[in-house]
């Protein structure tokens, strides 16, 4: 969507270009390159998250230019919604100086319009060539800064009514585990004991009593197996978890499909809870990114989660590394498959895992 917009606002750029089509002298054509340096990275800045250190300054750079040079004080609204709204998950002294520059061009392209015309006529309308590059900035920021806040807050909330969830699970673990495990015990015991005392005639109680006292063990396993896998962390708890550790590292945590996934199976969600875990500590460790996008989608045959950051792509296959060795093992023993490759973004890891109850069915 934040895309979108950004597309949309470029059908206001003729307007800052208008004064200098068709060219006529040389400043024409050097305000007309500027302009094309200036959408080109504008662009970029939207298609391409890893070429941000490049593009931002030079989109900023273009802008400034022509707004202390030639007063086109309108195309400064452009990275002021644009930039600003990016900045806005990353630390305040980025933001800060980027409206040092930001601001610095628009005072010094005013000085040097007043001092060119001396008087400027507000009231035709000119004061709004200066409010709307003048507030853009303090606008995009905020209104950035509240989605976020939103956002963040929304999912926290999902993901502790899914750790609650999984609380009250973990209450019935307990009381199976202490209450229905003694009980199938004290059956083993029993039966075990009774077979003892009936050995004195075999022929009418051995073979009864040994088939409680297996079909009581089997229970017993049962339970203990259902206890282990309620115990097991799901796909909330790592991002709960983890969610922190990012925002330490002032890395955003972006998610889709979050929701859906909490109502995956226990092993799904174990399984992919352990591949998240280790992708999101080699983000921390080894990306430099400063946004990771976690996406759970659901086809009629697999479970799919996939890991975006924008950082340096790598492909995490270091020699003597367990991490993503244990992941792959881990991922294909369910008959799934994992995938770590380095795109135009920057690191994608996918895990698949077949949808089990679809096959069954």
């Amino acid at each position: 969507m934040g895309r979108v917009i950004g597309y949309v606002w470029l059908l206001y750029f003729p307007y800052s270009i208008l004064d200098y089509l068709p060219p006529k002298q040389p400043s024409d054509y050097l305000w007309l390159a500027v302009a094309g340096v200036f959408l080109v990275n504008y662009i970029l800045v939207m298609e391409r998250p890893n070429t941000w250190r490049v593009t931002i300054p030079l989109e900023v750079l273009a802008c400034c230019l022509f707004a202390i040079f030639a007063q086109g004080f309108y195309l400064l609204i452009f990275p002021g919604w644009q930039v600003a709204s990016i900045l806005s998950n990353y630390p305040k002294r980025w933001f800060a100086a980027f409206l040092a520059a930001y601001y610095g061009s628009l005072i010094i392209g005013i000085a040097v319009l007043y001092h060119q015309y001396t008087t400027i006529n507000w009231a035709n309308g000119a004061i709004w060539a200066f409010i709307f590059p003048a507030v853009s900035p303090i606008f995009s920021y905020s209104f950035s800064k509240s989605i976020t806040r939103s956002i963040r807050l929304a999912q926290s909330n999902s993901r502790l009514e899914a750790v609650v969830r999984r609380g009250e699970r973990e209450r019935i673990a307990r009381d199976l585990h202490d209450n229905l495990g003694q009980s199938f015990s004290m059956i083993t015991v029993k039966a075990q004991l009774a077979q003892k005392l009936l050995a004195k005639q075999p022929d009418k109680a051995a073979g009864e009593l040994q088939d409680i006292a297996a079909t009581s063990r089997q229970n017993l396993q049962l339970v203990r197996s259902i206890v282990n896998d309620l115990r097991q962390e799901s796909l909330a708890d790592v991002l709960l978890a983890q969610e922190k550790n990012l925002r330490e590292t002032r890395i955003a945590l972006y998610t889709e499909g979050e929701q859906a996934a909490d109502a995956w199976p226990t092993k799904c969600q174990v399984t992919l809870a352990a591949v998240l875990q280790e992708a999101i500590t080699n983000v921390i460790r080894h990306s430099h990114a400063r946004q990771v996008t976690v996406t759970f989608t659901v086809t009629p045959d697999q479970y799919r989660m996939a890991v975006q950051d924008n950082g340096i792509g790598k492909d995490y296959h270091r020699t003597n590394s367990h991490g993503v060795s244990g992941m792959i093992e881990r991922v294909e023993q369910e008959q799934g498959s994992l995938t770590i490759v380095a795109n135009h973004i920057g690191t994608l890891v996918t895990a698949t895992l077949p949808r089990k109850e679809a096959h069954s069915a």
